[in-house]
C-alpha cells in the first residue's frame, strides 16, 4: 500500500478530486510532463483555484506513479498515489461499476462486491490524509464528487477545526433504489461530515434528504440536517441531543461562458467551422451529438431515432448529417466495452444501408479534441442533442448556448438532464419516447428563424447569468457560513480573475465584449 505523499507547504483553501487538473505525459524520449485536461469540473474550478493560490489534491490518472507535489499554471498540485489493484477495485469497480450505475437509476445494474468496498475504503482514507496533513489551521476544504464520499467524516475525525464542503457532480438516486446499496449508511455517514453538501438538481438535494430521514433516522427541517454529536458545547435539537447542522441543497453547476464566447468569436475558430460544414458536404442541416461513451447519455437513442427520420423519408440523407462526437470512457469495464461495440455496430448498420456515395447520415468520431475544436464544431452545428437518460447536468448543452453569439441554432434537451431546470428555452424531451423525439428533431430543423433567435437569446442570458463564477461563489458563500470565523478565501476570487483577464484583453476581445453589450440592450428592447 502506497503511503501518502507529504508537503512542508500549507494551504487555506484545498480542492480534493479523484483525478487531477493535469494529465501525466510521457513523450517518445522519455521527458516527463503535464497537459491541462478537459473536462467540466476543471473548467469550473480553475478561476476561483487561482485566484485564491489554493492547492489541489488527486490521482495522476496512471496506476504506480509516485509524483512529489507541484505547480501548474497557477495552482498547487498534490497527487494521491494508486495501485494498479486500487484502480480496478475503488475505481473501476466500486466507483465505476457500484455507484455510477446506482446513482444513474440503475440504468445498468450495479455490482456489490466486498472486495471493492474495503478498497473504496482505503482510498478514501488515504486521500483524507493528504488533505489533513497540507491545510491550515481552521483552513478550507472542498472534495468534489462520489469517488470520495467518505472522505468528508474521515476529514473531520483527523481535523475538527476544518471547514468542509462536498459536491456531487452526479445524481442522487431515490432512496427505494439508493437502499440496495449494502453500505448505505457508512456512505450516509461520510458525505455527512461535511457542513455543506451540494448537489445539481433540487430533486437530488431531496433524494439525499429523504435517504438521511429514512436510514439513518435524523432530523431536517428544509435544508439542515441535525446530526448527533457527543459534544457539551453544540447545539441542542429539539429533542435536547447534541447536533451539528449539516446543509444539503442544490448549487447548479455552470461554465465559464465568457471564455467559450471569446473562442467562438475568433476569426480562425469560425473558419474551422465552416471548413467543417464543407467537409460534411454543406448539408442543409447538421445535427451534433458531443458525449463522454457512456450509457447514461441516450447516445443510442438519438441514433435511433435520426436514422428512423431518414428511413421514414422525413429528413433526406443529402439535407441533414448527425455528427457524434463518443470521447473514450472507462474502457477496462466491460459494459463501456459492448456499450461502443453496440453503438459502432448500429452506426456502421445506418450508414451502410442508408448512406449514398458523397453522403453519409452519421459522422462517427470516437475520440476527444481540444477545446477550440468543440467550439468549431458547436459552431457549425445548427442542433444540438442532449438526449441523457439520467445526468447530473450536462455542460455540453450549457457550453453550445454559450459559442452562439450569433443567436442561432436550438438546443433539444433531455428533461433527465439537470441542465433542463434552467434551460427551459430548449426543446425539452423525453428521450426514452422515440416518436416525440424523432418530432422534436424534425421540429428543430423546420424551427423559423425568428423562433431559433427567441429561444437562443433566452438560453443564452441565462447561461451567462448563472456562469460558474456564481456557482463557486454561491457554494462557498454557504461554506463560510459554517466557518468558526471569516475564511481566508474570497468567494469572488473567480470574478476577480475574470476582471484582471479583462484588463488584458485584446482589440478583439473588446469588440467582443461590445457587441455583447449591444446584445444585452437588443434583449431588455425586446422584453
Amino acid at each position: 500500500m502506497p503511503a501518502p505523499h507529504s508537503s512542508s507547504a500549507k494551504y487555506s483553501f484545498v480542492v480534493a478530486s479523484n483525478r487531477l487538473p493535469v494529465d501525466r505525459v510521457v513523450d517518445d524520449e522519455g521527458n516527463e510532463g503535464w497537459r491541462h485536461s478537459p473536462g467540466g469540473l476543471v473548467t469550473a474550478l480553475e478561476p476561483v483555484m487561482r485566484a485564491n493560490d489554493g492547492a489541489w489534491v488527486g490521482w495522476v490518472g496512471q496506476p504506480d506513479v509516485e509524483v512529489d507535489p507541484f505547480d501548474n499554471e497557477g495552482i498547487h498540485i498534490v497527487p494521491v498515489p494508486l495501485s494498479t489493484s486500487e484502480v480496478e477495485e475503488y475505481y473501476e469497480g466500486f466507483s465505476n461499476d457500484t455507484l455510477w450505475p446506482l446513482y444513474h437509476d440503475v440504468i445498468e445494474h450495479p455490482s456489490y462486491h466486498r472486495d471493492w468496498w474495503n478498497s473504496y475504503k482505503g482510498v478514501n482514507k488515504r486521500f483524507a490524509e493528504q488533505i489533513a496533513e497540507i491545510v491550515e489551521q481552521d483552513g478550507i476544504v472542498w472534495v468534489q464528487d462520489y469517488q470520495l464520499q467518505l472522505v468528508p467524516a474521515l476529514l473531520r475525525e483527523l481535523r475538527p477545526d476544518l471547514t468542509i464542503g462536498f459536491f456531487n457532480h452526479i445524481p442522487f438516486p431515490p432512496v427505494g433504489i439508493y437502499a440496495q446499496l449494502p453500505w448505505r449508511a457508512q456512505i450516509l455517514d461520510g458525505l455527512l461530515g461535511a457542513d455543506v453538501i451540494g448537489f445539481q438538481r433540487h430533486d437530488d438535494a431531496s433524494d439525499f434528504l429523504r435517504a438521511v430521514r429514512h436510514i439513518k433516522g435524523y432530523t431536517t427541517k428544509g435544508s439542515t440536517i441535525d446530526v448527533p454529536v457527543d459534544d457539551p458545547n453544540a447545539p441542542r435539537s429539539r429533542k435536547g441531543v447534541t447536533v451539528r447542522h449539516v446543509e444539503a441543497r442544490h448549487f447548479p453547476i455552470s461554465i465559464d461562458a465568457e471564455s467559450f464566447e471569446e473562442i467562438a468569436r475568433r476569426p480562425e475558430v469560425q473558419e474551422r467551422a465552416r471548413e467543417i460544414r464543407q467537409g460534411l458536404g454543406n448539408p442543409k442541416t447538421v445535427l451534433l451529438g458531443v458525449d463522454r461513451l457512456d450509457y447514461t447519455k441516450g447516445i443510442r437513442h438519438r441514433i435511433k431515432a435520426f436514422g428512423e427520420l431518414i428511413q421514414d423519408g422525413r429528413v433526406k440523407v443529402e439535407d441533414a448529417t448527425l455528427v457524434q462526437v463518443a470521447s473514450p470512457s472507462r474502457e477496462r469495464v466491460d459494459t463501456y466495452r459492448m456499450l461502443r461495440d453496440e453503438i459502432e455496430l448500429s452506426v456502421g448498420r445506418l450508414n451502410g444501408d442508408l448512406g449514398t456515395i458523397t453522403h453519409q447520415p452519421i459522422s462517427y468520431l470516437h475520440h476527444g479534441y481540444p477545446r477550440e475544436e468543440m467550439v468549431a464544431l458547436y459552431l457549425a452545428a445548427d442542433i444540438m442533442l442532449v438526449t441523457a437518460l439520467r445526468d447530473g447536468m450536462n455542460l455540453v448543452a450549457k457550453e453550445y448556448v454559450a459559442t452562439r453569439f450569433d443567436n442561432d441554432g436550438v438546443l433539444i434537451l433531455s428533461e433527465f438532464a439537470g441542465a433542463a431546470d434552467e434551460l427551459k428555452q430548449a426543446v425539452i424531451i423525453n428521450p426514452h419516447d422515440i416518436g416525440a423525439l424523432k418530432d422534436s428533431i424534425q421540429r428543430a430543423i423546420e424551427m423559423p428563424k425568428r423562433e431559433r433567435s427567441t429561444r437562443m437569446r433566452a438560453l443564452r442570458k441565462r447561461v451567462r447569468d448563472n456562469d460558474v463564477a456564481r456557482w463557486s461563489r454561491s457554494f462557498l458563500e454557504a461554506l463560510d457560513r459554517h466557518a468558526p470565523r471569516k475564511a481566508r478565501i474570497d468567494p469572488t476570487g473567480a470574478e476577480q480573475h475574470r476582471e484582471a483577464q479583462t484588463d488584458n484583453m485584446s482589440i478583439f476581445d473588446q469588440d467582443a465584449q461590445t457587441a455583447r453589450a449591444a446584445e444585452d440592450t437588443r434583449e431588455a428592447r425586446d422584453a
